[in-house]
Parts: structure tokens; C-alpha cells; sequence
């Protein structure tokens, strides 16, 4: 299982119309799935194989659930059935982490030095050598004829200069900084209109334009703001906010954020992290639209939900799997009781299996094998959580993660 699963090119390399009509084709066999995950999937095939995808995609799906890994599996010529069954589960998230894990073990690339480059001085011609006064005056005419003083004179030839010179525009040295252009070449940013524009009857038809391009009132603040001033200066938040519930705004867009809040908490198994990041909030604003629209207490039962459901998986897949998200963890706040859970889980296995093996991979491979999780997983949640038997340390592969 573990050859297949290695990437081929990196995720941003995928093209967006075949990552789009992978998503489509994910949604319509029961299994949407996020952008970031169908780049992951897509970037374990090659350029030559995307005709194939836009084959596949462009037919019904064979068989449901059928998410992007399974497209990739399907592709590499399993039975979208067995395809659908691995997907149910939950095979492919053990094979995004396997991808994950081998993306991690490959050598970064050498760096290119970045060596810069001077411009060389032409040679100097040198100077001839100076002649005495009598060999200067043997060289001179000895008189000057009329014909000669009136005849046009030839311009002397000068030396053309080499290409390379030609084409340098000036030093290979930065240049100074130079001031501002002043004068006709000034840039100069359009002037801000005045908020009572904002007050009056045309004012909600802007605003209204303005909304259908902006998801929340941050976003939407910082775009007003670039337009508008406020009474007193700058346009500020709450200003915003009265204009908005003056024309009757401001429930419709109360709505909309909070179920994009929760639909998000819910799609990111509530990491606050990836929820600011989706809706384009920062930690401070997301806590602010929250105490704002009430949901506080909501959207701490979503993360809740998802930390019990971490603390108590039933399968040892998961649990590795989980290991290896340090960020997700953090932001659930159950970094410490995950570990301390599941090092309490793996002493008890080491203990069953310990006894009856010579090394480490054979630890491993018996545990893997019982418990029907890869064993590269259980390798790196060993050495992670030091988790050996005692005539065994020391002798634990080493692993590039952490």
C-alpha cells in the first residue's frame, strides 16, 4: 500500500480545472471534500495522468462514498465498489497520513547558491609612448599649403564599444534610493467620499454591492474604508455597523456569518486556526464576531465534540494519525491528555507483544498487524512518546519526524 501513495508533484502544481472537476465528482458521490484535501490526492498522480481524471470525472460516479483518494485509487485500477468501501472506512485517511509521512522523509532539494555577479572594467588601451621633441618635428610638415588649410577635414573613427558593455544599462550595484517623484509624475489615491453619502437612500444600493463580495463586516469594513470616511476620520467598525442596521442590513449579514462560523467550525472539527484562515479573520476578529453574534457558547460545543470524539477513538489508526497534527491538537487544547492517553494505550500493547519479539521493527509490524494500523504510524508514535521495552531501547530506528 505504501508505494503507490507517494506524491509525484507538489499540491499547487495541480492544475485548477482538474482540481475543480475532482471536487465536483467528490460531491456528487456523496463525499465533498476540501480544496486543500483534492490537491493532496491529485498531487500523487502525474501530469500525464490528468486526461484520465477529466475521463473519470466527467462520467457518474460507479459508486458512493467516493472521495479524492478514492478517485486516485480508482485511477490506479480498483473497483470504484472496493473504492467506495475503503472510503467508508475511513482507508484514505490513513493514506493521506502515509503520503503526508513519505512527503516528510523525502531530502530537501539542494539551495542554489546565490553568488552575485560584477561588472568587469574594460582593459585600458595603453598610452604610446611619448616622442622627443626632434623626432616630433622630423614627423611635422614642413609647411602648410592654402589647398591644405582649405580642404574638408575627416572625422577620426572611435573605437566601438564591445556588446556586452552595450547591453548594461548601469552598475550591477543596487542603486540608491531616490526621492519621490514630485510635480505631473506624483501618484497621488483617489479622495474618500463622505459618509453621509453612505446615510442616504443611495447609499444602501452601494452597500448592498459591496456585501455580495465580502463575507463578514471585517472584510467588509476594510473595503468601505478604502472609499468612504467616517464623521470624525477615519471610518471605524461600529460606525459601519449603525449604517448597516439604518438600511436594514445588518440581520441579513448577522445571518450569513453565523452560519458560515459554524458550518466552518463544524468542516474543520473545530480548529479555530483553520476557521479564521477560511473565513480570512484573524484570532482577535473571530473572538470578536463571535461575542458579537452570540455564538460563543455554540461554537464552543462544536470544538467540545471534537475534542471527546479525539480522546475517544476507537481506532488505533486514528489515534496515530492524530499524533502526527501538533496545530490541531493546540488549538483544541488536549495536546497533553491526547499523549498521555494514547502512551498509557501503546505501554499495554508493548507489553502484550514485547515479551515475544528481538527488535524494534518486529514490535512495530506485531502491533501494526493486530491492530490493523500501518506500521510506520506505530514506529513514529514509539519513538515519539518513548515507548519501549526495556531490552529493547536504544535500538529504535531513527525517524525525520518529530
Amino acid at each position: 500500500m505504501n508505494r503507490p501513495w507517494q506524491r509525484q508533484r507538489q499540491p499547487d502544481d495541480v492544475p485548477t480545472p482538474v482540481a475543480v472537476a475532482v471536487s465536483d465528482y467528490c460531491r456528487r458521490a456523496q463525499s465533498p471534500a476540501t480544496p486543500s484535501e483534492v490537491r493532496e490526492a491529485l498531487a500523487l498522480l502525474t501530469e500525464a495522468d490528468d486526461f484520465r481524471v477529466r475521463g473519470l470525472t466527467d462520467a457518474e460516479p460507479g459508486a458512493t462514498p467516493l472521495g479524492p483518494f478514492a478517485v486516485v485509487d480508482v485511477l490506479h485500477g480498483t473497483a470504484p465498489a472496493t473504492a467506495a468501501t475503503r472510503q467508508a472506512c475511513g482507508y484514505y485517511e490513513v493514506v493521506r497520513e502515509l503520503a503526508r509521512v513519505h512527503e516528510e522523509k523525502r531530502p530537501p532539494a539542494p539551495p542554489v547558491a546565490d553568488v552575485p555577479t560584477f561588472a568587469v572594467p574594460p582593459a585600458r588601451q595603453a598610452a604610446p609612448p611619448p616622442l622627443n621633441v626632434h623626432a616630433r618635428r622630423e614627423t611635422e610638415p614642413t609647411a602648410e599649403t592654402v589647398q591644405s588649410r582649405i580642404a574638408p577635414r575627416k572625422r577620426q573613427a572611435t573605437a566601438e564599444l564591445p556588446p556586452e558593455e552595450l547591453d548594461q544599462d548601469g552598475p550591477s550595484f543596487l542603486r540608491r534610493d531616490l526621492p519621490k517623484p514630485r510635480g505631473r509624475f506624483t501618484r497621488l489615491e483617489a479622495p474618500k467620499s463622505s459618509f453621509q453619502e453612505l446615510t442616504r437612500a443611495g447609499g444602501k444600493d452601494v452597500l448592498e454591492a459591496l456585501l455580495e463580495s465580502n463575507e463578514n463586516r471585517f472584510a467588509l469594513h476594510k473595503a468601505v474604508e478604502q472609499q468612504y470616511n467616517g464623521p470624525r476620520g477615519e471610518l471605524t467598525l461600529g460606525e459601519l455597523e449603525s449604517v448597516l442596521k439604518e438600511h436594514g442590513l445588518l440581520s441579513a449579514l448577522e445571518e450569513r456569518e453565523h452560519a458560515a462560523i459554524l458550518a466552518s467550525f463544524t468542516e474543520h472539527r473545530g480548529a479555530s486556526g483553520r476557521v479564521g484562515w477560511a473565513l480570512g479573520l484573524s484570532p482577535p476578529e473571530l473572538k470578536q464576531l463571535e461575542a458579537k453574534l452570540g455564538i460563543s457558547e455554540q461554537v464552543e460545543a462544536v470544538r467540545e465534540r471534537f475534542r471527546r470524539e479525539a480522546l475517544t477513538g476507537r481506532h488505533l489508526t486514528q489515534k496515530l494519525d492524530l499524533l502526527g497534527r501538533d496545530k490541531y491538537l493546540v488549538d483544541l487544547g488536549i495536546k497533553k491528555r491526547f499523549s498521555d492517553m494514547l502512551r498509557r494505550e501503546l505501554e499495554v500493547m508493548v507489553r502484550e507483544e514485547g515479551p515475544d519479539v528481538a527488535s524494534i521493527s518486529a514490535l512495530c509490524e506485531a502491533i501494526a498487524r493486530k491492530h490493523g494500523a500501518p506500521s510506520e504510524l506505530v514506529s513514529r508514535a514509539l519513538e515519539r512518546l518513548g515507548v519501549a521495552p526495556a531490552h529493547l531501547k536504544g535500538t529504535l530506528p531513527p525517524s525525520s519526524t518529530s
